[in-house]
Parts: structure tokens; sequence; C-alpha cells
């Protein structure tokens, strides 16, 4: 009886994470379906979730309205820089919290983390002025820079995941003349691989979506990245074409939805394994 009960509400509980999830489903897929009508069918009284005619052409127009091309090469570019920057940086700096035995460590490590109470506005206007003295603005580096130096959060995440390595590793390591920096790159960042791809992916959907930092770094339309060209399509012609605007979103949106699927077990496992010490 007991098991009847058991499978019975776990059958129901998926049904219901089944009619929920839908509701997070409508908007997208109504995008898309929005972005393969013709302007006769947008504004029609009745809701028509499957066009009739289908328009492709829309897809190739959007494309060729605002340069898409051109954004999708720039923001892959800055999404590379920017997960190899702070995966590199935020996994060195959360190796030493982690591993290494030095004075004032624990001091330094609070004080990494007291900097995510800074919300980003706070910071914004020091570091333009700092960039525009140096020379960078209308570039891409006030873009890439920050993330070469680490993030506090991701320090943390990475932290608390090297904290699980077993420390008789490391002593191993060191017996068989391996120094710090192999121990690092050679049995830490191996072990650490569903933990650094939480990082990575968490950086590439930030710096994807990113619209405050390049609307207010970039100057050249050659530049621009995916979400500030999508916010530059009303403009483009003094007024919104809703199905070039939805098909251009439906292209931003695919690679992002097949970066998650691809990496979910990965993604999963890194969020589960954090923080769990042994």
């Amino acid at each position: 009886m007991n098991f009847i009960k058991q499978n019975l509400l776990k059958i129901l509980t998926q049904m219901f994470m089944i009619l929920f999830s839908a509701f997070f489903l409508v908007p997208l897929l109504w995008m898309i379906s929005t972005s393969l009508k013709s302007p006769e069918q947008l504004f029609t009284p009745e809701v028509q979730w499957i066009p009739n005619p289908i328009v492709f052409e829309n897809y190739i127009r959007a494309i060729e309205y605002v340069n898409l091309f051109n954004a999708f090469k720039n923001t892959f570019f800055l999404c590379f820089l920017n997960v190899l920057g702070v995966v590199v940086a935020s996994s060195l700096a959360a190796y030493a919290f982690a591993v290494l035995d030095w004075k004032y460590r624990e001091y330094f490590f609070y004080i990494t983390l007291a900097t995510m109470m800074l919300p980003d506005m706070v910071t914004l206007v020091p570091q333009f002025i700092l960039f525009q003295k140096l020379g960078m603005y209308g570039t891409l580096l006030p873009l890439t820079l920050p993330s070469m130096c680490g993030n506090a959060f991701y320090i943390f995440l990475l932290r608390q995941f090297f904290l699980t390595v077993p420390k008789d590793l490391r002593e191993a390591a060191c017996l068989d003349g391996c120094n710090e920096f192999d121990i690092y790159r050679k049995i830490y960042l191996p072990l650490s691989i569903p933990a650094l791809s939480v990082v990575a992916l968490f950086q590439f959907l930030f710096t994807w979506n990113d619209l405050l930092k390049p609307s207010i770094y970039l100057i050249d339309q050659n530049q621009y990245t995916l979400s500030l060209a999508l916010q530059q399509f009303k403009a483009q012609h003094g007024g919104t074409e809703w199905a070039l605007l939805m098909a251009a979103a439906t292209m931003i949106v695919l690679p992002v939805i097949a970066i998650f699927f691809l990496a979910q077990k990965t993604f999963v496992q890194g969020i589960s394994m954090t923080g769990i010490k042994e």
C-alpha cells in the first residue's frame, strides 16, 4: 500500500512540475510563433499559435536588419575572453584560499566576500572614469579586463569545491616533487571540472545577456554585442517590426538553450557537489 502511495505521489509531483514548466514555455513558444508570421497575422484579434503561412524570410531579413552576424562574432569573442579570464583568475584565487596556508588568509577571504555586498552601480562610475583616463573608452577592454581579476562569488564557489578534494592527494604530489602550480593544474583542476563548468556557464550567460556595460563603453556599431544590437533594433528605422524583432530574439536565445541542455548534467552536478565537505 505504501508502495502505491509513493508511486502515486511521484506521478502527481511530476505532472505538477510539467504543468508548472509549461508556464515558462509559453513566452518562448509565442516568440517563435511571432517570428514566423507575416505583418498581416501579427495584429489579428484571434490568437494564432501556428502561423499560416509560415514566413521563414523573417530570419534572413532580421540578420540583415542590424548585422547580427557581426554582433554574434563580437559577443562570442567577449564570452570567450571573459569565461577564460574568470575561470583562470577565480580558480587560482580559490586555490590560494582553500589549499595554501598563509598569514591573514581568512581575513583576506572575508574582504573578498565583502566585495559582493557592493552593488554594481556603486563601482560603475569609478570604473568608467578609470577606463576613460586610461584611454580604453570605446574599446572592448573595459568589458574584458574586470573578468581577468576574478569574481568574488566564483572564488567562493570554487573554494568550497576545492575543500572537498582530499588533502592526501596534495601531500602525495608534494612527496613526488610537484610544485604548487603543478598540483593546482594536474590535480585540482581536473577534479573540479563540474564546478568550473558552473562558473563558465554563469559567466557566459552574464556576458551574453549584458546590456548595461556595452551600452556605456561601446560607441562603434561594428563592436556592438547582441544585446546592444537588439536594443537598437527598434530605433533602426523609426518603428518596430515585431516579426523581425522576435526572429532576432529567437536566434539570440537558441544558443543559450542549446548550451544549457548540452551541459545540464555537468551543471547540476557542479551545483549539487559544491559546498559538500567530506
